[in-house]
Protein backbone atom coordinates (compact mmCIF):
# COMPACT_ATOMS: atom_id res chain seq x y z
CA UNK A 1 0.00 0.00 0.00
CA UNK A 2 1.38 3.52 -0.45
CA UNK A 3 1.26 6.13 2.46
CA UNK A 4 1.07 9.60 1.90
CA UNK A 5 2.18 11.68 4.96
CA UNK A 6 2.02 15.57 4.64
CA UNK A 7 3.44 17.65 7.56
CA UNK A 8 6.21 15.86 8.83
CA UNK A 9 7.31 18.24 11.05
CA UNK A 10 8.25 17.94 15.20
CA UNK A 11 4.97 15.46 15.91
CA UNK A 12 4.23 14.33 12.01
CA UNK A 13 7.85 13.46 11.98
CA UNK A 14 8.28 10.96 14.25
CA UNK A 15 4.96 9.28 13.54
CA UNK A 16 5.54 9.24 9.99
CA UNK A 17 8.96 8.27 10.88
CA UNK A 18 7.01 4.89 12.78
CA UNK A 19 5.24 3.98 9.91
CA UNK A 20 8.85 3.48 7.50
CA UNK A 21 10.06 1.45 10.68
CA UNK A 22 7.38 -0.48 11.65
CA UNK A 23 5.19 -1.65 8.10
CA UNK A 24 6.06 -2.74 4.58
CA UNK A 25 3.76 0.38 2.89
CA UNK A 26 5.63 2.60 0.46
CA UNK A 27 5.45 6.01 2.03
CA UNK A 28 6.07 9.19 0.29
CA UNK A 29 6.36 12.28 2.23
CA UNK A 30 5.79 16.27 1.41
CA UNK A 31 6.81 19.11 4.04
CA UNK A 32 7.56 22.64 3.12
CA UNK A 33 11.27 22.48 5.53
CA UNK A 34 13.38 19.91 3.16
CA UNK A 35 15.27 18.97 6.19
CA UNK A 36 11.92 17.37 8.08
CA UNK A 37 11.29 15.26 5.14
CA UNK A 38 14.94 14.52 4.43
CA UNK A 39 14.88 12.60 8.29
CA UNK A 40 12.09 10.53 6.58
CA UNK A 41 13.33 9.98 3.15
CA UNK A 42 16.63 8.63 5.36
CA UNK A 43 14.64 5.84 6.47
CA UNK A 44 13.66 4.80 3.26
CA UNK A 45 10.37 7.48 2.19
CA UNK A 46 10.40 8.69 -0.78
CA UNK A 47 9.71 12.60 -1.47
CA UNK A 48 6.62 13.92 -3.02
CA UNK A 49 7.07 17.21 -4.89
CA UNK A 50 3.76 18.56 -3.55
CA UNK A 51 0.43 18.26 -1.73
CA UNK A 52 -0.83 17.10 -5.34
CA UNK A 53 1.68 14.77 -6.42
CA UNK A 54 1.10 12.48 -2.90
CA UNK A 55 -2.15 12.40 -2.81
CA UNK A 56 -2.46 11.37 -6.78
CA UNK A 57 0.12 8.15 -5.60
CA UNK A 58 -1.13 7.23 -2.76
CA UNK A 59 -3.95 4.75 -1.42
CA UNK A 60 -4.05 6.59 1.93
CA UNK A 61 -2.96 10.26 2.52
CA UNK A 62 -2.01 11.38 5.98
CA UNK A 63 -1.96 15.27 7.46
CA UNK A 64 -0.08 16.13 10.37
CA UNK A 65 -0.53 20.30 10.04
CA UNK A 66 -0.68 23.15 12.81
CA UNK A 67 -3.86 25.03 12.82
CA UNK A 68 -7.07 24.01 11.59
CA UNK A 69 -7.15 26.49 8.09
CA UNK A 70 -4.02 24.98 6.84
CA UNK A 71 -5.55 21.40 7.10
CA UNK A 72 -9.14 22.95 5.24
CA UNK A 73 -6.15 24.51 2.18
CA UNK A 74 -4.18 21.22 2.21
CA UNK A 75 -7.44 19.13 2.03
CA UNK A 76 -10.26 21.27 0.45
CA UNK A 77 -8.37 24.41 -1.49
CA UNK A 78 -6.53 23.96 -4.91
CA UNK A 79 -3.88 21.56 -5.52
CA UNK A 80 -5.16 19.71 -2.46
CA UNK A 81 -5.95 16.54 -1.48
CA UNK A 82 -9.76 16.54 -2.61
CA UNK A 83 -8.97 17.70 -5.87
CA UNK A 84 -6.38 15.36 -7.00
CA UNK A 85 -6.88 12.10 -4.85
CA UNK A 86 -8.37 9.01 -6.43
CA UNK A 87 -12.28 8.00 -5.41
CA UNK A 88 -11.70 5.10 -2.82
CA UNK A 89 -8.84 6.64 -1.16
CA UNK A 90 -8.50 7.37 3.00
CA UNK A 91 -7.75 10.74 4.03
CA UNK A 92 -6.68 10.35 7.95
CA UNK A 93 -5.90 14.10 9.37
CA UNK A 94 -4.11 13.87 13.08
CA UNK A 95 -4.49 17.55 13.34
CA UNK A 96 -6.13 19.31 16.43
CA UNK A 97 -9.47 20.77 14.74
CA UNK A 98 -12.77 22.09 15.33
CA UNK A 99 -15.16 19.51 15.46
CA UNK A 100 -17.08 21.80 12.74
CA UNK A 101 -13.88 21.97 10.56
CA UNK A 102 -13.65 18.03 10.77
CA UNK A 103 -17.30 17.67 9.81
CA UNK A 104 -16.68 20.38 6.81
CA UNK A 105 -13.74 18.66 5.16
CA UNK A 106 -15.04 15.33 5.51
CA UNK A 107 -17.82 16.52 3.73
CA UNK A 108 -15.50 18.36 0.74
CA UNK A 109 -13.98 14.69 0.65
CA UNK A 110 -16.87 12.71 0.60
CA UNK A 111 -18.30 15.08 -2.23
CA UNK A 112 -15.09 13.47 -4.31
CA UNK A 113 -15.69 9.79 -3.11
CA UNK A 114 -12.81 9.86 -0.35
CA UNK A 115 -13.42 8.55 3.00
CA UNK A 116 -12.32 10.39 5.94
CA UNK A 117 -11.01 10.10 9.70
CA UNK A 118 -9.89 12.52 11.86
CA UNK A 119 -7.88 10.70 14.50
CA UNK A 120 -6.18 13.79 16.70
CA UNK A 121 -3.13 12.63 18.89
CA UNK A 122 -2.05 13.03 22.35
CA UNK A 123 1.16 12.58 23.97
CA UNK A 124 3.56 15.16 23.19
CA UNK A 125 6.63 14.51 20.74
CA UNK A 126 8.20 11.85 23.12
CA UNK A 127 5.41 9.74 22.49
CA UNK A 128 4.85 10.30 19.64
CA UNK A 129 8.63 9.13 18.94
CA UNK A 130 8.47 5.85 21.24
CA UNK A 131 5.09 4.84 19.36
CA UNK A 132 2.91 5.07 22.54
CA UNK A 133 0.65 8.25 21.03
CA UNK A 134 -2.80 7.95 21.70
CA UNK A 135 -5.20 8.22 18.62
CA UNK A 136 -8.74 9.52 19.22
CA UNK A 137 -10.61 8.72 16.14
CA UNK A 138 -13.92 9.97 14.50
CA UNK A 139 -15.40 8.53 11.22
CA UNK A 140 -16.85 5.48 9.41
CA UNK A 141 -16.19 2.14 12.31
CA UNK A 142 -15.67 0.29 8.81
CA UNK A 143 -12.39 2.65 7.87
CA UNK A 144 -11.99 2.66 10.73
CA UNK A 145 -11.78 -1.42 10.85
CA UNK A 146 -9.89 -0.84 7.91
CA UNK A 147 -7.24 1.79 8.61
CA UNK A 148 -6.55 0.24 12.51
CA UNK A 149 -3.24 -1.67 11.46
CA UNK A 150 -1.97 1.43 9.73
CA UNK A 151 -2.81 3.25 13.01
CA UNK A 152 -1.36 0.82 15.25
CA UNK A 153 1.63 1.34 13.62
CA UNK A 154 3.00 4.47 15.42
CA UNK A 155 0.51 4.39 18.23
CA UNK A 156 -0.07 1.87 21.25
CA UNK A 157 -3.70 3.14 21.97
CA UNK A 158 -6.27 3.69 19.20
CA UNK A 159 -10.15 4.30 20.33
CA UNK A 160 -12.92 4.61 18.00
CA UNK A 161 -15.30 7.26 19.18
CA UNK A 162 -17.74 7.45 16.65
CA UNK A 163 -18.83 9.96 13.77
CA UNK A 164 -16.99 12.44 12.78
CA UNK A 165 -16.31 15.37 15.17
CA UNK A 166 -16.09 13.43 17.91
CA UNK A 167 -12.60 13.19 17.57
CA UNK A 168 -11.74 16.29 17.72
CA UNK A 169 -14.33 16.59 20.68
CA UNK A 170 -12.43 14.63 22.88
CA UNK A 171 -9.00 15.96 21.88
CA UNK A 172 -10.28 19.41 22.99
CA UNK A 173 -11.79 18.25 26.08
CA UNK A 174 -8.60 16.17 26.46
CA UNK A 175 -6.34 19.64 25.85
CA UNK A 176 -8.51 21.74 28.08
CA UNK A 177 -7.99 19.22 31.23
CA UNK A 178 -4.32 19.17 31.16
CA UNK A 179 -3.82 22.99 30.33
CA UNK A 180 -5.99 23.64 33.59
CA UNK A 181 -4.02 21.39 35.59
CA UNK A 182 -0.60 22.66 34.44
CA UNK A 183 -2.00 26.12 35.40
CA UNK A 184 -2.65 24.90 38.57
CA UNK A 185 0.35 23.34 38.98
CA UNK A 186 1.77 26.76 38.40
CA UNK A 187 0.01 28.24 41.30
CA UNK A 188 0.77 25.29 43.18
CA UNK A 189 4.10 25.27 43.25
CA UNK A 190 4.31 29.31 43.64
CA UNK A 191 2.76 29.13 46.95
CA UNK A 192 5.58 26.41 47.76
CA UNK A 193 8.05 28.47 46.49
CA UNK A 194 7.30 31.27 48.57
CA UNK A 195 6.13 29.60 51.99
CA UNK A 196 10.11 27.98 52.21
CA UNK A 197 9.36 24.51 51.32
CA UNK A 198 12.05 22.03 50.09
CA UNK A 199 10.39 22.49 46.40
CA UNK A 200 12.43 18.55 45.47
CA UNK A 201 10.45 17.41 48.35
CA UNK A 202 7.00 18.71 47.75
CA UNK A 203 7.18 17.57 43.84
CA UNK A 204 8.35 13.76 45.33
CA UNK A 205 4.74 14.32 47.64
CA UNK A 206 2.58 15.23 44.29
CA UNK A 207 4.12 13.03 42.42
CA UNK A 208 3.38 9.67 44.60
CA UNK A 209 -0.47 11.49 46.16
CA UNK A 210 -3.26 12.97 44.67
CA UNK A 211 -2.26 16.04 43.43
CA UNK A 212 -0.13 14.05 40.57
CA UNK A 213 -1.46 14.65 36.88
CA UNK A 214 0.58 14.78 33.37
CA UNK A 215 -0.09 18.97 33.83
CA UNK A 216 1.65 18.63 37.07
CA UNK A 217 4.19 16.74 35.80
CA UNK A 218 5.01 18.76 32.58
CA UNK A 219 4.81 21.92 34.59
CA UNK A 220 7.16 20.46 37.69
CA UNK A 221 9.47 19.16 34.83
CA UNK A 222 10.14 22.09 33.25
CA UNK A 223 9.79 25.30 36.05
CA UNK A 224 12.26 23.29 38.78
CA UNK A 225 14.41 22.81 35.76
CA UNK A 226 14.35 26.15 34.79
CA UNK A 227 14.12 24.69 30.84
CA UNK A 228 11.29 26.27 28.74
CA UNK A 229 12.44 24.70 25.51
CA UNK A 230 8.83 23.54 23.70
CA UNK A 231 7.74 19.81 23.75
CA UNK A 232 4.41 21.61 23.05
CA UNK A 233 4.78 25.19 22.30
CA UNK A 234 2.63 27.87 23.83
CA UNK A 235 1.27 29.20 20.64
CA UNK A 236 0.49 25.95 19.82
CA UNK A 237 -1.41 25.20 23.31
CA UNK A 238 -3.55 28.38 23.13
CA UNK A 239 -4.72 27.70 19.64
CA UNK A 240 -5.93 24.30 21.22
CA UNK A 241 -7.54 26.25 24.07
CA UNK A 242 -9.55 28.96 22.03
CA UNK A 243 -11.16 25.97 20.07
CA UNK A 244 -12.40 24.25 23.30
CA UNK A 245 -13.72 27.19 24.99
CA UNK A 246 -15.19 27.78 21.45
CA UNK A 247 -16.88 24.39 21.62
CA UNK A 248 -17.83 24.94 25.34
CA UNK A 249 -19.40 28.45 24.04
CA UNK A 250 -21.18 26.35 21.01
CA UNK A 251 -22.38 23.82 23.96
CA UNK A 252 -23.89 26.34 26.15
CA UNK A 253 -21.43 25.10 29.04
CA UNK A 254 -20.15 27.71 31.64
CA UNK A 255 -16.77 28.46 31.62
CA UNK A 256 -15.30 29.25 35.07
CA UNK A 257 -12.19 27.99 34.95
CA UNK A 258 -10.50 27.08 31.42
CA UNK A 259 -10.99 31.16 30.60
CA UNK A 260 -8.83 32.03 33.55
CA UNK A 261 -6.30 29.90 32.08
CA UNK A 262 -6.87 31.11 28.76
CA UNK A 263 -5.92 35.06 30.44
CA UNK A 264 -2.78 33.23 31.80
CA UNK A 265 -1.78 32.23 28.35
CA UNK A 266 -2.20 35.29 26.63
CA UNK A 267 -0.14 37.39 29.58
CA UNK A 268 2.38 34.62 28.70
CA UNK A 269 2.31 35.42 25.06
CA UNK A 270 2.25 39.29 25.63
CA UNK A 271 5.89 38.69 27.40
CA UNK A 272 7.06 37.03 24.52
CA UNK A 273 6.66 33.57 25.48
CA UNK A 274 4.64 32.22 22.66
CA UNK A 275 7.63 30.08 21.44
CA UNK A 276 8.17 28.36 24.57
CA UNK A 277 7.01 25.68 26.34
CA UNK A 278 3.31 25.71 27.53
CA UNK A 279 4.94 25.61 30.75
CA UNK A 280 6.09 29.09 30.80
CA UNK A 281 2.84 30.38 31.82
CA UNK A 282 4.80 30.01 35.41
CA UNK A 283 6.76 32.66 34.31
CA UNK A 284 3.50 34.76 34.39
CA UNK A 285 3.72 34.13 38.61
CA UNK A 286 7.59 34.53 38.79
CA UNK A 287 7.53 37.88 37.32
CA UNK A 288 4.54 39.14 38.77
CA UNK A 289 5.82 37.89 42.11
CA UNK A 290 9.85 38.66 41.42
CA UNK A 291 11.42 35.21 42.27
CA UNK A 292 11.73 31.85 40.57
CA UNK A 293 10.24 28.70 41.10
CA UNK A 294 13.48 26.30 40.61
CA UNK A 295 15.24 23.24 42.26
CA UNK A 296 17.89 21.68 40.48
CA UNK A 297 18.60 18.40 40.73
Amino acid sequence: MQVGFIGVGNMGGPMCRNIIRNTNHEVVVFDLNADAAKACTDLGATAGGSVAEVARRCDVVITSLPIPRVVEEVALGPGGVAENARPGAVFIDLSTNSPSTAKRVAAGMQAKGIAMLEAPVSGGVTRATDGTIVIMVGGDAAVFEQALPLLKSFSSEVIHLGEIGFGSTAKLINNMLAFINSAAAAEALMMGKRSGIDLRKLDAVIRNASGMSAGYANMAGKALAGNFQPTFALDLAHKDLRLALEMADELGVPGLIAPQVMSLMRMARGMGLGSSDSAAIMRVYETTLGEEVRAPG
